[in-house]
């Protein structure tokens, strides 16, 4: 298993965003249900968000990502930063396979 953080950066304003939001959360819903997507939020500036992921490759997390509502509304662009978490909290154990 790959780990990442997926950075998203707006391309537009974040009160242009409002029409999208909620498509953009209901997107990540799957990723939380099928335990690709840890935990997500918009960062404090509200230029972007952060995301923490796995995936079995980095294609297959780019590929997830090509859904995303601000990637097909063509409102941010994704980054994806691969890392491999050597250190972690006991309840994090079941969803990283060291």
């Amino acid at each position: 298993m790959k780990y990442f953080i997926v950075e998203l950066s707006y391309k537009v304003p974040f009160e242009k965003l409002s029409g999208i939001v909620d498509a953009h959360r209901s997107f990540l819903d799957t990723g939380y249900k099928n335990k690709m997507l840890l935990c997500s939020g918009p960062k404090n500036s509200k230029t972007g968000g952060i995301i923490v992921a796995r995936a079995e490759s980095e294609k297959e997390i780019r590929d997830y990502f090509e859904n995303d509502p601000y990637h097909t509304e063509d409102v941010a662009e994704h980054k994806f930063i691969e890392f491999t978490p050597v250190k972690h909290q006991d309840f994090l154990k079941d969803w990283i396979e060291l």
